[in-house]
């Protein structure tokens, strides 16, 4: 039987969960390793099946697998499992061989030192986004995110600039996905952030969070799609709130950030 919990995360591929090449138990072992988000180091095969809705032997089945191959592994002192070498030689190859990566690094250092804020690129990981680079601008006021680190889709400038630039199709998908999610009280606020934020990229080509996320933080966010209309990575800027106003998000920050991401997808031609 399916895990409705982890397999619908394939929407964000364009896969669908019951499509003839899908192959359910690949599935299910990496939605083990994405129970160890940011912050989480250990697990045991309990708090596992808890986080995925799989069956405990079959979490001890992936556990054991995964930990031979070294995507895991095992402390026998606490009973529990953290991640392995293998996965960091993962990461390591997918930042190295990723070259748009290199050619926004620069720009985006110096979109932060000019605006002495934070500006980020990320990419959607089921209803997260991840963080593929940041670049810190003021001194005083790091934001506590590194490379790795997951934030929500709903509420950051940087997930709802994925959103915005979504077909109608997957982003309805994506939407109804975020909303079981979602504490049932916070939903309305979160629904109405997205809509507005598909709405502002209409109009401005960008979209914002004003403290949604973060409270002490306004950011403004914009979509990057690929040539072949296969990949979204998204940019945003963040700042303080006491400097960072909605104004100087719309005239300074926004249009400064969109001749970022313009051109990057120049130099990358758009093949990202």
């Amino acid at each position: 039987m399916g895990n409705p919990r982890r397999e619908a995360d394939v929407f964000s591929r364009g896969v669908a969960a019951d499509h003839p090449q899908f192959v359910s138990a690949v599935a299910r072992a990496f939605s083990v390793l994405r129970c160890f988000e940011h912050g989480v180091q250990y697990l045991g095969n309990q708090e596992i099946a808890k986080r995925t809705g799989l069956p405990k032997p079959t979490v001890s089945r992936f556990t054991f697998t995964l930990s031979a191959l070294g995507y895991l592994n095992y402390s026998p002192e606490r009973e529990k499992y953290c991640l392995g070498t293998a996965v960091l030689g993962l990461g390591h190859a997918f930042m190295k061989s990723n070259d748009v990566l290199a050619i926004a690094r620069p720009l985006m250092r110096e979109l932060a030192a000019q605006t002495q804020a934070a500006v980020m690129i990320g990419a959607a990981d089921s209803l997260r986004m991840v963080l593929l680079d940041i670049c810190q601008g003021d001194a005083t006021f790091q934001l506590k995110l590194d490379v790795g680190a997951r934030v929500p889709h709903g509420s950051t400038a940087l997930g709802r600039a994925d959103l915005a630039a979504r077909p109608l199709a997957i982003f309805e998908t994506r939407l109804a996905d975020i909303e079981r999610e979602c504490e049932p009280a916070a939903w309305p606020r979160i629904r109405a952030g997205i809509l507005q934020a598909r709405q502002d990229y209409e109009n401005y080509g960008f979209c914002f969070s004003l403290g949604d996320w973060n409270p002490e933080v306004f950011a403004v966010g914009v979509p990057m799609v690929s040539a072949d209309r296969s990949r979204v990575l998204a940019f945003n800027c963040s700042g303080r709130v006491s400097v960072m106003t909605r104004d100087k998000l719309m005239h300074e920050i926004g249009p400064r950030l969109l001749a970022l991401r313009n051109s990057v997808y120049e130099l990358t031609e758009g093949r990202f």
